[in-house]
């Protein structure tokens, strides 16, 4: 998702997108934040791609793709059983989800700052 935000009630607006790259490659963006997200509040990958309108393979396969990239494992999963199956984040993906939420919102807050003092006064009447 990307963000923007806008000046008053005129139709002018900022948008961006935030990501972190590795070794020139994007870890971490909003589509794996989202993912892991619905992840912890779901405690499931496939109810996660179901909300999210995604198929399970693909949810797997960006998880898969951003734990190899961090070199890190970010979910934990547990087949069936008595109790089901599930799946929860490890804790260096709380870590990075918290970390990820506060770099979104300081990029947020400068963006919106930005954009109404360098349009405070744009377009000209």
């Amino acid at each position: 998702m990307a963000h923007s935000t806008t000046d008053g009630d005129s139709l002018l607006h900022v948008g961006y997108k935030l990501w972190l790259a590795k070794n020139g490659d994007v870890c971490f963006g909003e589509g794996i934040f989202t993912i892991l997200s619905h992840v912890a509040a779901l405690g499931s990958i496939s109810r996660a791609a179901w909300e999210m309108n995604m198929s399970y393979r693909a949810a797997w396969g960006k998880i898969k793709t951003a734990e190899l990239r961090w070199g890190l494992p970010l979910v934990i999963t547990q087949v069936g059983g008595e109790l089901g199956g599930g799946a929860r984040l490890t804790p260096e993906a709380e870590e990075l989800l918290t970390r990820y939420r506060r770099l979104q919102e300081a990029v947020d807050t400068f963006v919106q700052k930005s954009f109404r003092e360098v349009f405070r006064d744009w377009p000209p009447l």
